[in-house]
């Protein structure tokens, strides 16, 4: 049974949150599509991750690692092989799609296929402009001469 939630009230009372709801709405449409091959998301350190995906059998040439507009698509087609000879074929070998939405200033720093696994590293780098600064804060210059007196300029009347 699946649940679906309705999100159009809060577009009512909300600004600009468009793309957080565009995001509940994909995930919960993303839950029937086959979680194969199974994959483990892991937080290495306060803005790093890694993703990995157990791809078996595949090799570097039939996976695909794209990235594009905060989007993370992991595609792999694996070469067809002679099905002569098996008694019993266990490694699934299908083809697969995954989507990994990426949260603004994320980006993808590198890949890695070893012993089965797909791994994809992130890092969450803000720019400078974004990250908090901390404030001075100054109290008033003490006045070293007393300061003139304000004169008013006005124009003379004819």
């Amino acid at each position: 049974m699946a649940t679906s939630y309705d999100y159009a009230p809060l577009f009512r009372s909300s600004v600009g949150f468009d793309r957080v709801f565009n995001l509940l709405e994909n995930a919960q449409r993303a839950r029937s599509i086959s979680d194969w091959p199974p994959y483990d998301i892991v937080k290495t350190g306060d803005d790093h991750y890694r993703i990995s995906i157990a791809v078996a059998g595949f090799a570097e040439g039939d996976l695909e690692v794209t990235f594009q507009s905060n989007l993370l698509t992991v595609t792999g087609k694996k070469q067809e092989a002679s099905a002569e000879g098996y008694l019993h074929r266990g490694i699934a070998g299908r083809p697969f799609e995954h989507r990994f939405e990426l949260a603004d200033h994320v980006r993808v720093n590198g890949a890695d296929l070893k012993n089965g696994l797909l791994s994809i590293e992130l890092v969450r780098e803000i720019p400078e402009a974004l990250k908090p600064r901390k404030i001075d804060i100054q109290s008033e210059p003490v006045l070293a001469s007393p300061a003139a007196p304000a004169q008013i300029e006005a124009q003379k009347a004819a």
